[in-house]
């Protein structure tokens, strides 16, 4: 029997395990290969999608097209408070014209009270026709007579205004020549249109100098008329 030192042959056990190696977690190796694919993914989509750098004459070109819509900008801002002044300015020319507006309106009131009253004030004609012939001024010069007349209409009972009246004014003119023989001459026939009153003036040119009037008849008829509404006879004066 040989004696000598032998050493026990391992043999692995269920329970026991055996050393190996240590090498790169796996789960090491997927977060790395996670960055690498995301980083390439993010490059990709810079290049493929993302804003291209600008060279140098786009650069330049974008800078022009910036400088020019500034200075558009405030010439639209200058223009802005242009029309923004005009606007005040026309705003207080409205408002002052407004208030003239008021002003003349209250004193052409006035002035019309006054004419109201100064038409109940002047006689009223002697027939007591409407239109009536409230006054007139004949007058002889230069082979020809001036007159000057005021009719005054009469507004229906209870109103303050007259309707519009439309007919026929007529001048006729009665004298002499000088061999004493009377004639009627008619001086004047012209549309009459008015409301409440009016004056009627202007020369009638005598149609033969020998004729010598002393006194003119005013006729007033209606439109499409030729009843006479209105008739007065004033005396010719000389002229002045």
């Amino acid at each position: 029997m040989a004696f000598g030192s032998k050493r026990p042959t391992f043999k692995p056990t269920p329970y026991g395990h055996t050393r190996r190696s240590r090498g790169i977690p796996r789960w090491l190796l997927l977060l790395i290969t996670g960055v690498v694919l995301g980083a390439g993914g993010v490059l990709f989509l810079q290049r493929s999608y993302g804003p291209q750098r600008l060279t140098v004459e786009q650069s330049e070109q974008l800078r022009t097209d910036l400088n020019t819509a500034n200075l558009e900008n405030q010439r639209l801002t200058v223009e802005s408070e242009k029309v923004k002044a005009q606007i005040k300015q026309a705003q207080e020319s409205q408002k002052e014209q407004a208030t003239r507006a008021e002003q003349m309106s209250k004193r052409a009131a006035e002035m019309q009270a006054g004419v109201a009253s100064l038409i109940e004030a002047i006689p009223p004609d002697p027939r007591g026709s409407s239109p009536g012939i409230r006054n007139a001024d004949m007058s002889v010069r230069d082979d020809g007579v001036d007159y000057r007349i005021l009719l005054i209409q009469d507004p229906p009972k209870g109103q303050t205004q007259a309707p519009v009246l439309r007919g026929q004014i007529k001048l006729i003119a009665q004298g002499s020549y000088p061999n004493g023989n009377t004639a009627y001459v008619e001086l004047v026939e012209q549309p009459l249109e008015m409301g409440r009153y009016i004056v009627i003036e202007g020369r009638a040119e005598l149609p033969n100098k020998a004729f010598r009037p002393r006194q003119v008849t005013i006729q007033i008829t209606g439109e499409g008329s030729e009843k006479i509404i209105s008739t007065r006879t004033f005396r010719i004066t000389a002229a002045r």
